[in-house]
């Protein structure tokens, strides 16, 4: 029980795969890391960032939390974005959330779950944001449906809003940010168009994906 035997033996029977199929994959690997993009997504173990896009390690830089929030206090994702783009110079940072995320439900319901309720709170303020176009819906899992595509929306808006992404698109480096929603029911990701690559064009970005999304409405002209 302390030493979890499977995974060290799933580990080794991976890395011998890996090493079959390209004998200098680890000494290269090892060597510099330059990944071309940089992944925010939720913590949820069904949604791993690699392997649904189909890249292998050192491909995609990842920052991972529940209900993929990104916070203008959290150091930690702002370090991640930080070093991202002005260390490893990333050309795309992607949020991504998924359809079904327990985080989201949770904002939604009200839930208490204890200390996670505060980080919670975040998603609560896009539901509250946008209260009008989810109380619209019909039932609870289109407006669970519609707060997962709203907070990634949200959380877009809030990296292209930071001061890391400003100061990097003020100095002319290429950097787009791009809104993504993965649905657990069929492994298949859906553009939320809602990719930003200046400051100029983020209004207006935000504004189509906002109205997209409030388009789908039923009763309501697309």
């Amino acid at each position: 029980m302390r030493v979890l035997n499977q995974l060290f033996a799933n580990n080794r029977a991976w890395a011998e795969d890996a090493t079959r199929s390209d004998r200098d994959f680890f000494a290269r690997l090892s060597q510099q890391q330059t990944p071309p993009y940089f992944w925010i997504g939720c913590s949820d173990s069904r949604v791993p960032a690699n392997q649904i896009v189909g890249l292998p390690p050192g491909e995609m830089f990842v920052h991972r939390n529940v209900a993929n929030v990104v916070a203008h206090a959290d150091l930690n994702c702002l370090s991640a974005l930080q070093f991202a783009v002005d260390v490893l110079k990333v050309g795309h940072v992607i949020v991504c959330g998924h359809y079904g995320c327990g985080g989201v439900r949770a904002a939604l319901r009200g839930d208490r779950l204890g200390l996670v309720d505060n980080w919670i709170r975040h998603v609560r303020d896009v539901h509250d944001l946008h209260r009008r176009q989810i109380d619209a819906l019909p039932d609870e899992q289109a407006r669970l449906e519609r707060l997962c595509e709203l907070n990634i929306i949200e959380q877009v808006l809030n990296v292209c809003q930071s001061t890391v992404v400003r100061d990097a698109w003020s100095r002319g480096q290429t950097l787009a940010v791009h809104g993504w929603i993965y649905s657990l029911n069929d492994g298949l990701l859906r553009d939320l168009n809602m990719c930003v690559t200046s400051e100029a064009e983020l209004p207006a970005q935000y504004e189509a994906a906002r109205d997209g999304l409030r388009a789908q409405i039923p009763g309501r002209a697309s």
